[in-house]
């Protein structure tokens, strides 16, 4: 069973001491089952990969107006990409606050505004918020928004080039309620 053999030949570079006799007297979906060896063997692979790994990070600097803005990061994204030494692996973008979100989108003007109206509808910017009350800064909706769609995506690349589809864009969605300078930290993993 290749999975079996996968399976002995990392166990003999992470553990070298057990003897693959110790794997005969278990069967392949007893030890695929295993919670304790999946975990351990998952993380061990991790291990064994992340020391070939090289990382490069960028920060990107954007001036937004807030309230939803979307902006189309995709090609900031690729030049970081470009500008590593790294050929295939992960990029990871993140914004860096609690009032901004990043996802992916089909940036076409149509459709950041029907995403803009749904974001209103979800959590309406003239909300009142607890948060608002606490602080005195009216954007507890945004602080939610941007928890909704969360802060970072990771996305593959190969050959130096992203991996999307053909009308899939990396955006930042400002959701806070006044112009502002963002930072989104893009981190590059792989070799």
């Amino acid at each position: 069973c290749l999975t079996y053999s996968i399976l002995v030949y990392y166990c003999s570079i992470i553990a070298p001491g057990i003897p693959s006799s110790f794997f005969n007297k278990i069967s392949t979906e007893n030890l695929i089952g295993s919670i304790f060896l999946k975990n351990f063997l998952y993380f061990s692979i991790l291990r064994l990969e992340a020391k070939n790994m090289t990382t490069y990070g960028e920060k990107i600097i954007l001036q937004t107006r807030g309230f939803s803005h979307i902006i189309n990061i995709t090609e900031k994204v690729q030049e970081i990409i470009s500008n590593s030494r790294i050929t295939s692996g992960l990029a990871c973008i993140s914004a860096i606050g609690s009032t901004a979100s990043i996802t992916t989108i089909e940036y076409e003007p149509a459709l950041v505004e029907d995403m803009r109206e749904l974001l209103e509808k979800i959590a309406l910017s003239t909300m009142k918020t607890r948060h608002s009350r606490t602080w005195g800064d009216d954007n507890g909706f945004s602080h939610l928004r941007a928890s909704l769609i969360g802060p970072s995506v990771t996305i593959p690349f190969a050959n130096k080039r992203l991996i999307l589809g053909t009308w899939q864009q990396i955006v930042v969605i400002d959701h806070d309620n006044a112009p502002r300078t963002r930072e989104i930290y893009v981190q590059v993993i792989g070799d």
